[in-house]
């Protein structure tokens, strides 16, 4: 179905004897989208193609290119929110607004693509012209995550996010002018290569199409999360962005080059007029005329668009109608996609705070995301051939609206149950400080037990080489701390408002000082790990400080999930040490002074943040509940669309459609940037409770609607308006044709099975 997305409204409406569609057309009708006279003329241009197996040669070079688009876009789609959140180090919520404003704009561009193909370039240059500036606007996005340009002092943190921040934001505009301006495009590029004979083989070449979008969606959205864990870099190796950024890069190039490498091939038709233009004309005049004529002098009109009468034709006015009606039914759907686009924002950030291990294998969190694809392929048919059918054989009376309604019950619901899962997420999150608290937590290296205590009653006792069992919560800045040592020993302490530290109590207890713990989950579900050197002489901890003092801690250094070796030694001795990690834990490793005696088992672990309890399987439900909810609501909703409103119009409808995705993700910037909701399970809850209230108002709406024949108005119209004799033998021409391609396309259907 996302093919129809894509195609349905630009080619069906003016190759009606290739898509089997019965276009009428009358001589008075100013926005036919093709006289019969410019029809006869582009039969004359059509050329005969090179063929192969029965099929033009030039809609292979489409497939591929179709192929390496999708897989382009979907791949840099898949780790653009996670980019925000660990590259540029923005909030959860600011990352979650940009991602949503670039679906918007993604969903607006394609109304200017069909417009420009269809009044200005054509199809072909227009493909051309924006895929350059969609290639360029990869090339540019993945420069933007090379840290390396910046980084000068070497630490694998850009010095200046100013540029990268630009540079980003540069490269998004450009790749969403130029995937949206083509969408509307190839497909209906790749229709145009067939001759009127060829209405099968135009069938297969939309399955095909079709298989390619899902296929790059689905292997960009596995491979690209795979190329992002990846470390690499100049200087300092991290997360490898530019790689997972760079491929999609390059098969956009390819696809470029496909294309224009098929030009000699293909079939390329001059401009003939958009639809959407002609419609925005008829109503904008309605209005002004409405306007103009609005005194009581003058009489009412059954429908306000009557007042194009003077100007439009009788035809074209009733088809606006029908648009219109359609178009109404429209204003409440934004939510549903407010909802379904945030799998993208939202709920892959809700697991990188989860485990992606599944013993066969580690899954990202950014790959999640394959779960929709995947049951798409798998629902769509199952609720086409068996579902619905069951239904109706019940005798429900289960109509388009109502399965629509159903839609956006089902994606309400996928958000609760992502409520549940936060809620779980949030038990095993650690309970950070407020920003007038302060937490410590006491690590003892000192060689026997300790009674520590800290101003004004809080008593610690802390066996060697141990820690406290978490940390204590203050409600004030200055301390005292005192060791029942001999002598005792006492020492003042400053603390951070709302942040964590921890009391390093060495081999000599009367140096004691603060270290400055992290204060949230690690990034991208790595872990963060130190050490605290209790051995008497500097040691080299391999991958992590070559030099490390005695009784000194080092910093925090990030490592993967799963078993990590470190190897210490100090010149003369060394032994290996080694750890299993999970996802999103911090320790502190504290090395003893028997650290050679006993070959590295001897170091204890310090757990100071827990790794993620909560597996990625729980999101399961709820991508299973969202992806139901997207068949039932979207496949219905342009099947109902589109059978409600005058073939020649479907560009409107996309359009509209197109339109209420925009503002659906604009809706989550708004909701993102303003809300500021304390709890992220409150968020869901409030989106699922906004969809249900839109779901009972868009359920009055469908129950007040009623079903139209499109076809059997504009012949009622056209009969009022007397049909010439050529123009109903012209028809019945048609219609003899149309039986003719259908009965041949049976007899191949029965062939086949």
């Amino acid at each position: 179905y996302r093919v129809v997305l894509c195609w349905s409204g630009l080619f069906s409406h003016r190759f009606p004897a290739v898509t089997h569609t019965h276009t009428h057309t009358h001589t008075h009708t100013p926005a036919a989208n093709m006289t019969d006279e410019k029809m006869d003329e582009t039969k004359k241009k059509r050329k005969k193609t090179a063929e192969c197996c029965g099929y033009p040669i030039s809609i292979f070079f489409i497939v591929v290119n179709e192929f390496c688009e999708r897989f382009s876009y979907y791949g840099m789609r898949a780790v653009l929110v996670l980019y925000f959140r660990y590259f540029l180090l923005w909030d959860d919520d600011l990352a979650t607004s940009i991602y949503h404003a670039f679906v918007a704009l993604c969903y607006l561009t394609p109304i200017m693509g069909a417009i420009i193909a269809d009044s200005w370039l054509g199809k072909f240059k227009t493909i051309i012209y924006l895929s350059i500036v969609y290639a360029v606007g990869q090339v540019v996005m993945a420069v933007s995550t090379i840290h390396d340009i910046t980084d000068a002092d070497r630490d694998g943190t850009p010095d200046n996010f100013t540029f990268h921040v630009a540079l980003s934001m540069l490269g998004l505009i450009l790749i969403a002018l130029g995937t949206g301006g083509i969408k509307p495009c190839v497909a209906a590029f790749g229709g145009d290569q067939f001759q009127e004979h060829q209405s099968r083989q135009l069938n297969t070449f939309f399955s095909v199409f079709y298989l390619c979008i899902n296929a790059g969606s689905l292997l960009s959205t596995l491979i690209t999360p795979i190329l992002r864990a990846q470390e690499c870099g100049i200087h300092t190796q991290q997360q490898c962005y530019p790689l997972a950024f760079g491929v999609p890069a390059a098969l956009m190039v390819v696809s470029l080059v496909v294309f224009i490498a098929g030009s000699g091939m293909y079939v390329k038709t001059d401009p003939e007029g958009n639809i959407i233009w002609a419609v925005c004309k008829c109503i904008g005049f309605a209005i002004k005329n409405r306007f103009r004529h609005r005194s009581s002098v003058h009489p009412k009109r059954e429908h306000w668009m009557d007042w194009a009468n003077e100007k439009y034709d009788k035809l074209l006015i009733a088809q606006v109608k029908m648009v219109l009606k359609v178009l109404f039914l429209y204003i409440p759907l934004p939510m549903f996609w407010t909802l379904f686009d945030q799998k993208g924002s939202r709920w892959t950030l809700q697991a990188t705070t989860m485990s992606g291990d599944f013993k066969a294998f580690i899954l990202q969190p950014d790959q999640m995301q394959t779960v929709n694809p995947i049951l798409i392929l798998t629902m769509v048919p199952i609720m086409d051939r068996i579902i619905f059918p069951l239904i109706k054989k019940c005798g429900l009376d289960f109509s388009p609206l109502k399965r629509m309604t159903v839609g956006m019950l089902f994606a309400a619901m996928a958000f609760v149950c992502a409520a549940l899962v936060q809620i779980e997420i949030d038990k095993t999150l650690p309970n950070f400080p407020s920003s007038s608290e302060s937490q410590l937590k006491v690590v003892n290296i000192y060689s026997s037990s300790l009674n520590v205590t800290i101003s004004p009653k809080d008593t610690l006792l802390i066996d060697s080489l141990e820690s406290s069992a978490g940390y204590v919560t203050l409600d004030h800045q200055n301390i005292t701390v005192s060791l029942n040592t001999s002598p005792v020993v006492t020492k003042a302490f400053s603390l951070i408002k709302g942040g964590r530290q921890t009391l390093i109590i060495p081999s000599d207890p009367s140096i004691m000082y603060l270290q400055e713990d992290i204060k949230s989950k690690p990034r991208e579900g790595k872990n963060a790990v130190r050490f605290v050197n209790g051995w008497t002489a500097v040691l080299n901890i391999t991958n992590l400080d070559p030099n490390l003092e005695p009784t000194v801690i080092s910093n925090y250094s990030l490592v993967s999930q799963g078993t990590r070796k470190f190897v210490l030694s100090n010149g003369a001795q060394s032994c290996e040490f080694s750890q299993k990690f999970g996802f999103g834990s911090s320790y502190t490793f504290l090395i003893p002074s028997t650290l050679f005696s006993t070959d590295c088992e001897s170091i204890k672990a310090v757990e100071d943040i827990q790794p993620n309890s909560v597996h990625m399987a729980l999101q399961i439900p709820q991508y299973f509940l969202i992806t139901t909810g997207e068949v039932m609501f979207s496949v219905t909703g342009l099947q109902f669309s589109y059978s409600q409103a005058p073939k020649n119009m479907k560009s409107v409808l996309q359009a509209g459609w197109l339109c209420t995705n925009a503002v659906g993700n604009i809706i989550v910037l708004i909701v993102a940037e303003l809300g500021k909701l304390p709890k992220q399970w409150a968020e869901y809850l409030l989106f699922a409770s906004l969809l249900v209230a839109v779901s009972i108002i868009f359920s009055v709406m469908a129950y007040f609607y009623t079903y139209i024949d499109p076809v059997e108005i504009e012949a009622q119209i056209r009969r009022e308006q007397g049909l010439e004799p050529e123009d109903q033998k012209k028809e019945t021409l048609e219609m003899e044709d149309k039986d003719k391609d259908q009965k041949n396309e049976q007899e191949a259907k029965q062939t086949k099975l």
